[in-house]
Formats: C-alpha cells, structure tokens, sequence
C-alpha cells in the first residue's frame, strides 16, 4: 500500500477536476461558436486552447509540488507553502480562459 493513500489520491482527483473543468470550457465555448450564426474569430481559439494549456500545466506543476510536500517526511506551517500562489496562478488562468471563451462566442 502507498505510504499517506488518501492524500495522494485526494490531490490527483484535484487535478483532475481541474483538468475537466477546462475541457468542459473549451467543448463548451467551440461548440457554442459553432451553433452560433456568427463566425469566430480564428485568434480567439488559439487564446482559448492556449489558456486551456495553461490553466492544465500549472495544475500539473501544483499537483506535482503537492504531491512532493506529501512524501516529505517533515512539517510545513500553513503560511510556508507556496501551493497557494500555484493555486492563484491557477485561478487568474482560468478567469483568462473564460474571458477568451467570452471573446470566442461573442
């Protein structure tokens, strides 16, 4: 059995949720620019694919410095991670996905 199971598996499904969420996004903007009766914009798909990106790689390198702390035999006060900033990171890229999924269907 894996040394701290639950905690690995939480962080995985994590990133997963992230990785779904910006799948769910892009199907969704590329099918609603399709159904639409106006024509997209060719730039807007490659912001939104690459905002996509970008919200997945800094999910990957957030779940791979979790995943780091967790194996870590030693303790981290609350303030000292800087997961947190990977979380906000994470959060901005996404509001830029969204705002280039507006820009797509608009």
């Amino acid at each position: 059995m894996i040394e701290r199971y639950a905690d690995h598996a939480a962080n995985e499904r994590t990133f997963l949720a992230w990785v779904r969420t910006v799948v769910a996004i892009e199907g969704f903007g590329l099918v609603a620019a399709r159904i639409g009766d106006t024509t997209a914009r060719g730039w807007s798909e490659a912001v939104m694919l690459a905002a996509g990106a970008l919200v997945i790689g800094l999910a990957f390198l957030r779940m791979r410095w979790i995943r780091r702390r967790i194996d870590a035999s030693e303790t981290v006060e609350d303030g000292a991670i800087p997961a947190d900033a990977f979380l906000l990171l994470l959060i901005l890229a996404l509001f830029g996905l969204i705002g280039a999924f507006a820009v797509h269907v608009g």
